[in-house]
């Protein structure tokens, strides 16, 4: 049995249309991310992301009384 990943090719999907999404000027929070990209770990896509050389930025905003992470480039 190989130790192969099985969610590898969704990840990397996801974190293509992320990174799309960023470039044309996006912000994107874990529900957005959720909602748009089918993705549940956004944190993951941008590890990823930052790991391949993409400077994303990271603000704290209050959406409905919530801190939440919202990313950007």
């Amino acid at each position: 049995m190989s130790n192969i990943n099985q969610n590898e090719s969704s990840s990397n999907s996801q974190n293509e249309q992320i990174k799309k999404f960023l470039e044309n000027g996006g912000k994107i929070t874990s529900l957005e991310a959720l909602n748009q990209f089918n993705c549940l770990r956004l944190s993951g896509r941008i590890y990823d992301l930052r790991e391949r050389g993409l400077e994303i930025r990271k603000e704290t905003v209050i959406r409905n009384g919530k801190r939440i992470a919202e990313y950007s480039l």
